[in-house]
């Protein structure tokens, strides 16, 4: 299984940000993508994930409201864009596999840093 996560950079406060998370190297029948962040000295939390089948989506309160995920189907990749950024969103933001619905990750993209910073 390979999670190729891109669209990190530096934006300023109040800006915007498209990440993207490709999968490939499965073929598993009911599944979801998730989302993480960890910031600096902090542990690794939720930030979205999507039902691929249904299309259903889930949001943790920090970014609801301000960061909208979304899938292309055919190209088996997902999408988080994130809006009104403010500098505590700043991390290294990860995507992730639950291969069964079962709320487990065992599989990991690398990773694409986030700085909301002026």
């Amino acid at each position: 299984v390979q999670l190729q996560a891109s669209g990190g950079g530096l934006v300023q406060p109040g800006g915007s940000l498209r990440l993207s998370c490709h999968a490939s190297g499965f073929e598993f029948d009911e599944f979801a993508i998730g989302w993480f962040r960890q910031a600096p000295g902090k542990e690794r939390e939720f930030v979205a994930r999507i039902r691929w089948g249904s299309g259903v989506i889930y949001y943790s309160d920090s970014v609801k409201g301000r960061f909208t995920m979304s899938r292309d189907k055919a190209e088996t990749t997902s999408y988080l864009q994130m809006s009104s950024l403010k500098p505590e969103d700043t991390a290294v933001y990860y995507c992730t596999i639950d291969p069964n619905n079962g709320g487990r990750y065992p599989y990991w993209g690398q990773g694409t840093l986030v700085t909301v910073s002026s």
